[in-house]
């Protein structure tokens, strides 16, 4: 029987009184995927009984798209692995749309039918889904992602997307079988309606976050662009140093001994085993919420002078959570250079990143710090000696004050 066409609408008290508390839930929905990508830090194989046997079920991601829902959530993103290999997809697809959500979705295409491109034109997902192209040809993109016949399924998602009019975007990840096609990538993305900018790449690739191969991740050190190349690739976009200009006057200064300065745990993002986390990233034991076992009584925590043991989903974001940003670094490299570096708000350095390189949460990451004074190297607020945290503060705030005022 098909699907029936109605209107969303959201409940009135989701808006605007708790759209605050949490305005997006990351979930992934699976770990598997039907691609095996030389370049991944979180790909399970396809066929896995034994990782499919342990994720959650679709009872289970219902109630924390309604925990979600209740907090005032209007955005899903589901991703994965691929998210399309869940038998459940359609149906927690239109839960989440029921419940008055946006969807935003991250897939590799290949798993895109007629039936469900029929499905997102007759009920549109809200957002553009997000498709990450390996390569412009056979060749590239099946050497990408160590899946042979995998670039005609991935076209074929493409072209059912296209003709169905269903809004998407294209992204990649640079690596040694694409990075010759990025001008033919990029005249691609140019004719796709939805396109409003150039391609976002990835490029200064993340580890495996449970770091359960050392030998993957050593791998995956040596597909990263040098730091060298990754200034090129920024000034491609003409755009680029005016954004920075806009972003230095915002976010970049030293900030301390306080581990997170950026936006983990303010929103949830839900791992295929029903894990909540502070970021995609960080998967350290200490720092996951177990969402299957509640939180037993804790008093006075609802706005209803009730408790939370049914409510995990709102434990985590404001008891769990929030001591966890309290945390400060310990590591005295830490605390000698990221600590006084001005560059913080430009350099990727955080706990996620620590934790994937080193199994720690406060160590220096040597390449991000490589890659960011590269970068402000380039644009002038460093010289070619010069290291960050060397800068006293206010000639640090004078340096990023000239930079934001200069003109193109």
């Amino acid at each position: 029987m098909p699907e029936p066409t109605y209107v969303v609408k959201l409940k009135q008290d989701q808006i605007p009184r708790r759209a605050a508390l949490l305005g997006q839930v990351d979930i992934e929905l699976t770990e598997r995927c039907n691609n095996a990508c030389i370049h991944c830090l979180i790909n399970q194989p396809e066929s896995d009984a034994n990782v499919r046997a342990r994720e959650m079920d679709t009872t289970f991601v219902k109630d924390i798209l309604r925990q979600a829902a209740d907090l005032g959530c209007l955005t899903i993103r589901f991703t994965g692995g691929e998210p399309l290999l869940r038998d459940d997809f359609v149906e927690l697809y239109l839960f989440a749309r029921r419940l008055g959500m946006y969807v935003l979705l991250f897939t590799n295409a290949r798993r895109m039918t007629p039936e469900l491109a029929q499905l997102f034109a007759r009920i549109p997902l809200g957002r553009a889904i997000e498709v990450t192209v390996y390569g412009m040809h056979p060749e590239s993109y099946d050497a990408a992602v160590a899946s042979c016949g995998a670039f005609a399924d991935f076209w074929r998602g493409v072209e059912l997307l296209r003709a169905h009019n269903v809004p998407f975007i294209v992204k990649q990840s640079i690596l040694p079988s694409n990075r010759p096609e990025m001008a033919e990538f990029e005249a691609f993305a140019a004719t796709l309606p939805h396109m409003e900018q150039m391609p976002g790449y990835a490029m200064n690739f993340e580890l495996r976050g449970r770091r359960d191969n050392p030998a993957k991740n050593r791998f995956i050190q040596t597909l990263r662009l040098s730091p060298a190349e990754t200034v090129s690739m920024l000034n491609r976009n003409p755009h680029y140093v005016k954004e920075m200009r806009e972003f230095a006057g915002k976010f970049m200064g030293p900030t301390g001994d306080k581990l997170f300065n950026c936006s983990a745990g303010r929103i949830a993002c839900i791992d295929a085993y029903g894990n909540a986390q502070m970021c995609m990233g960080l998967r350290h034991p200490a720092m996951v919420y177990d969402l299957h076992k509640g939180v037993g009584s804790v008093p006075n925590a609802c706005p209803d002078g009730g408790d939370l043991k049914d409510l995990p989903l709102r434990y985590a974001l404001t008891e769990f959570f929030p001591r966890l940003r309290e945390l400060q670094a310990t590591d005295p490299d830490y605390l000698k250079r990221c600590a006084r570096c001005f560059l913080k708000g430009l350099c990727e350095q955080c706990p996620a990143r620590s934790w994937q390189e080193y199994g720690t949460l406060d160590t220096p990451v040597e390449y991000l710090c490589e890659v960011a004074h590269a970068q402000a190297r380039d644009l002038g607020l460093l010289g070619a000696d010069e290291h960050a945290w060397e800068i006293e503060r206010e000639e640090s705030r004078e340096r990023v004050a000239r930079f934001v005022k200069e003109e193109g």
